[in-house]
C-alpha cells in the first residue's frame, strides 16, 4: 500500500473547482498549466501521489513542486513558474552600455572597410577589443549575444533609414509661390474661356527623366499559355545599349505632354525644347514655367536664349529637394507604370521611338492633373 503524504490538505473553493477543471480539459491552454490544474485537482480529492504519478504522467519531484507551491501561497502560484536567477548576470550593464556605443559608431571609424556593422562583425570586433577595454564578460561573445544586448535598446546597426535634411533656407517661400501658381491656374481652368482669347499666361511643368535604360533580351520571350505558362517568361540574360533622358513639359490646362528623347541632357537639348514651347503657344502669350535648379536650366546658353525672347518665359523654381512639387512628376510616374514598364528593346533608337509612340498615347486621352491640397501659411 502507497505511503500517504504527509502534506496538509489542500482546500479549493467552489471558483478555484470550476477554474481548475476548465483548464484541466482546454486544448489551448500550455500543458505545463493543463498537468498542473489536473495534480491540484486529484490531490484536493486525496488521491496518493503514487497514483497522481501515474495519472497526469509526470515526475513526482514536478507533482511536490505543484502541490507546494500551491499550498504556500494558493491555487494560482500552483499553476505558474515563478522567476528566479540562480546566479548573477555574466555580462554586466557597463559591458553591454559598451556594445551598445560601439553599435552606434561606424566600422570605418575603427578603421575596418565597411560603411555599416553587421552582427557577426560586431561580435568580432568585441571579442577582440572588449577585454583590453576592461570588459573581460564578452571575451566569448558570439553574434546572438550581440544581437541579444541590442534588441533590448532597439538598435539595429546592420539597417539604415534615409532622411531628407532641408538645406534650402527659402524653402517655405518657395514652396508658397509654386502652390499660388497651381491655385491660380486652377481658378483659370475653372473660368469659362472667351471665344478665340488666348490667355495671357501658359504655365506647364517641366522636368526630365534621365538614365532610361535600353535593355534587349537575349532570348525572345514565351508568351503565356493555358496550363503551360500562366505569364510571360524572360531569359534572365540581357544586354544593355546605353540610356537615354526624357525631356518633357506638362501642360498644366489641358493635361498634353511636349517631350523629346536625346541620348544627353545638355543646355542645348533644354533649349531645345523651350524653342518647342515658343512655336506651340501664342506669340502673345507668356509661358510660365515650373521647374527646378538644375545647370542646363539656368546655363549661360540657356539664359542667352532666353535673353532672346524677352518676356516670353518666366521661371518659377522648386525649392531644393522639393521636386515631389512640380506636377510633371506625376506624368513620368505614369509612363514608369505603363508603357516603361518591363520595356525591352532592339537598340536605342527603338527605345525612342516608343518613347515617344507611348507619349502620344497617353495625349491621345489627357488628364489634366490638379494640386488639390493647398497650405499657403508659413510655418
Amino acid at each position: 500500500m502507497a505511503r500517504k503524504t504527509k502534506r496538509a490538505k489542500l482546500n479549493l473553493t467552489n471558483k478555484q473547482q470550476l477554474k481548475l477543471t476548465r483548464l484541466s480539459q482546454s486544448r489551448k491552454a500550455p500543458l505545463r498549466e493543463i498537468q498542473r490544474a489536473k495534480i491540484l485537482l486529484h490531490y484536493a480529492d486525496e488521491t496518493p501521489i503514487a497514483q497522481i504519478q501515474k495519472m497526469v504522467d509526470v515526475s513526482r519531484p514536478t507533482i511536490y513542486k505543484c502541490i507546494d507551491k500551491a499550498l504556500a501561497a494558493g491555487a494560482e502560484a500552483g499553476l505558474k513558474d515563478h522567476f528566479h536567477r540562480p546566479f548573477a548576470p555574466a555580462i554586466d550593464d557597463a559591458a553591454k552600455t559598451w556594445v551598445v556605443n560601439l553599435a552606434c559608431t561606424k566600422p570605418k571609424d575603427h578603421d575596418l572597410a565597411a560603411e555599416l556593422w553587421t552582427y557577426s562583425e560586431l561580435a568580432k570586433y568585441t571579442r577582440k577589443n572588449a577585454p583590453t577595454a576592461g570588459h573581460l564578460c564578452l571575451a566569448k561573445a558570439v553574434k546572438a549575444t550581440i544581437w541579444r544586448i541590442l534588441s533590448a535598446n532597439e538598435i539595429r546597426p546592420h539597417k539604415i533609414k534615409y532622411y531628407l535634411e532641408r538645406r534650402d533656407p527659402d524653402f517655405e517661400e518657395k514652396m508658397q509661390e509654386v502652390l499660388m501658381v497651381y491655385q491660380e491656374v486652377n481658378f483659370q481652368n475653372d473660368k469659362e474661356p472667351a471665344d478665340n482669347a488666348h490667355p495671357a499666361v501658359i504655365t506647364v511643368s517641366v522636368d526630365e527623366k534621365p538614365g532610361v535604360q535600353a535593355i534587349g533580351t537575349v532570348a525572345p520571350d514565351l508568351p503565356p499559355k493555358p496550363g503551360k505558362h500562366q505569364s510571360t517568361s524572360r531569359d534572365y540574360e540581357y544586354k544593355r545599349m546605353g540610356t537615354v533622358s526624357i525631356l518633357a513639359a506638362l501642360d498644366l490646362h489641358n493635361g498634353q505632354i511636349i517631350a523629346q528623347v536625346h541620348d544627353r541632357h545638355r543646355s542645348r537639348e533644354f533649349i531645345e525644347l523651350l524653342k518647342e514651347l515658343d512655336s506651340r503657344y501664342p506669340k502673345e502669350s507668356t509661358v510660365r514655367i515650373v521647374l527646378d535648379n538644375h545647370s542646363a536650366h539656368i546655363s549661360k546658353e540657356t539664359m542667352k536664349y532666353l535673353a532672346s525672347r524677352p518676356g516670353r518665359f518666366v521661371y518659377v523654381h522648386t525649392p531644393k529637394h522639393g521636386s515631389w512639387l512640380n506636377l510633371i512628376e506625376m506624368a513620368f510616374s505614369k509612363m514608369a507604370r505603363s508603357f516603361l514598364r518591363h520595356i525591352r528593346v532592339s537598340s536605342k533608337d527603338e527605345l525612342k521611338e516608343r518613347i515617344l509612340k507611348g507619349i502620344r498615347e497617353i495625349n491621345s486621352s489627357p488628364v489634366v492633373f490638379r494640386w488639390k491640397k493647398f497650405d499657403l501659411e508659413v510655418t
